[in-house]
Parts: C-alpha cells; sequence; structure tokens
C-alpha cells in the first residue's frame, strides 16, 4: 500500500514509518524542512515538501494515495492563542485530506487523544472530548470517522497523554523540561492524578493495524499503561536529575493546566482483542530511566 504520512518524522511518525517499510508498504512524507525531508529519505521514504498549512499538498498527497495516517501537529502549547492556532491549522488539514478521500473506500487514519472518564478508566465505546483547551481537535477527528457514511474507511487511534521512547516525548516529557529549567520535578495537586502512557514502537504498530484492518468509523487506543500517578512519574523524572519533587501551582503548565491536573486513565481492552495489537516495549515508569542529569 501508497502510504501518505503528515507528521512522519517527529517521534512517533518516525516510528510509524519504519513500521509501515518494514512491513512491505510504501511511504510518502509531508517534510516541511530540507531537514525533514533528508530524514525521511535517509530511511527510506518518499519526502513531498510542504506543511499542514499548503492545502493544495495535502489535496494531491492524499488523492495519489492507497491510505493516508495523518500524525503532524504544530505543539505550540505557549499560549492559549497560540494553541488555538495549531488547532484550526490541524482541522483545515483534516478536512481537506478528507475530501480527497470522498468516495474512496481507502483508509484514513487520525489520532486524538484517549477521553478522560470520572470514576473509571476510559474505553473506546467513550466519546472525544469536544471541549475545553483542546476540544477543537476533538470535533475534527469527529468529522473524520463521520466520513465513515461518505466512503471513507477512516478511523481514529486516540493516543495517552504520553508517547514515549528513550526517556522523552509526551506530557511526561514536558514535566521533565519543566524540570530542568525550574529546578524542581513538579506535579499538579497531589499528584495521584493518573495519565496513561504508550512506548512510540508499540503505538506505531497500532497504526499500522488500523490502516490495514480498521473498520470505518471505528476508534482505537494505544495505551499500554492504564494510568501511572503523576507523583511517581515526576518522582523518577526528579530522582533522574537530581532535584526535588514537589506540588506546583496547576498555572504552572499554561493552558494545559486543567488537563494535567486531571485524573484520565484509559483501558485498552477491546482494541487488543479486536486487532491482536500487543505492546512489548518498555512501560512509562521504566523508559524514563534513560532521562540523561
Amino acid at each position: 500500500m501508497r502510504v501518505f504520512i503528515t507528521g512522519g518524522t517527529g517521534l512517533i511518525g518516525s516510528a510509524v514509518v519504519a513500521e509501515l517499510l518494514g512491513n512491505g508498504h510504501t511511504v510518502v512524507a509531508l517534510a516541511r524542512s530540507d531537514a525533514s525531508a533528508r530524514a525521511a529519505s535517509a530511511v527510506g521514504a518518499e519526502p513531498i515538501r510542504g506543511g499542514l498549512a499548503d492545502l493544495d499538498v495535502l489535496r494531491a498527497g492524499a488523492a495519489h494515495a492507497d491510505g493516508v495516517i495523518h500524525l503532524a501537529f504544530a505543539n505550540d502549547f505557549s499560549s492559549p492563542e497560540a494553541l488555538a492556532n495549531a488547532v484550526a491549522e490541524e482541522s483545515a488539514a483534516l478536512a481537506t485530506l478528507g475530501e480527497a478521500l470522498v468516495g474512496s473506500d481507502r483508509p484514513f487514519v487520525a489520532c486524538s487523544g484517549t477521553p478522560a472518564v470520572p470514576g473509571r478508566a476510559s474505553t473506546e465505546a467513550d466519546p472525544i472530548l469536544t471541549d475545553g483547551p483542546v476540544g477543537g481537535r476533538g470535533r475534527a477527528v469527529t468529522g473524520v470517522l463521520d466520513l465513515a457514511s461518505r466512503g471513507v474507511r477512516s478511523s481514529a487511534v486516540r493516543l495517552p497523554r504520553t508517547v514515549h521512547n528513550e526517556g522523552t516525548g509526551g506530557f511526561a516529557g514536558v514535566l521533565t523540561g519543566i524540570a530542568r529549567q525550574s529546578g524542581v520535578s513538579g506535579y499538579p495537586g497531589d499528584g495521584t492524578q493518573r495519565w496513561p502512557a504508550v512506548h512510540a514502537l508499540d503505538a506505531a504498530v497500532l497504526f499500522r493495524l488500523a490502516l490495514e484492518q480498521a473498520e470505518a468509523g471505528t476508534s482505537w487506543h494505544a495505551v499500554d499503561d492504564e494510568g501511572d500517578r503523576v507523583r511517581d512519574i515526576a518522582a523518577v523524572i526528579g530522582r533522574r536529575l537530581g532535584l526535588p519533587v514537589e506540588s506546583v501551582p496547576v498555572q504552572t503548565y499554561g493552558p494545559l493546566g486543567v488537563i494535567f491536573a486531571a485524573d484520565q486513565p484509559s483501558s485498552s481492552t477491546h482494541t487488543r482483542q479486536a486487532l491482536g495489537w500487543e505492546p512489548k516495549h518498555p512501560s512509562l515508569l521504566e523508559d524514563l530511566e534513560n532521562i540523561q542529569p
């Protein structure tokens, strides 16, 4: 299958590209810089220059592919305005990719986040969040799933709050970065809130399985660790960096503060049973031991 992918040189995307190439697919990767184009070429993918805002490039990439995987996001959480702009850019990109696939019965795999459900671990049957700081992403992915009624084999892989590899990535990586800057390995509230996690290499397998097998309009959970306490995550970060571990104000995390403070465990039982997905790589707490002081 010839697969067009956005975000193919990031932490998750590079793992997905390797997984696709290793299983007989060819990959065309959107590359927004010369460096990204070189990285894509180096692993055997065909780069196509452009970013999420280049809608004509996206349209052409999808039109000439047998399937599409979307992973790119600006990841600018510096202010509410910057985050809103990133969400708007991604929403337009998803709409463009989807329209290019209408009536083709080709697969379109988008990514989103696992939802938070009060009092229990969320499942694949729970609706994605469509309000709050990143609610726009949820609305855009819902639009992708709705394409199932228009001849697109659309699906969504819901990623947990931390997708990690070699001690970096995701919200745990944000905690590490703030700890390095502030001199404190912090956590919001009492730190008992739980975050789900998955290794990037395991998540990559699920993206491939969704591309190959998922029925139209379905959602899947790329979750290995159902929920690690944020206080425990901060404790490993603090120990690795030689820093004190303590509670810090929610405002420390800017527009993500509300999300960071929420208890949000998640289950992947249905995903494992239906698609035969089984994570094999280190858990988050194990992987954080790779943080370098």
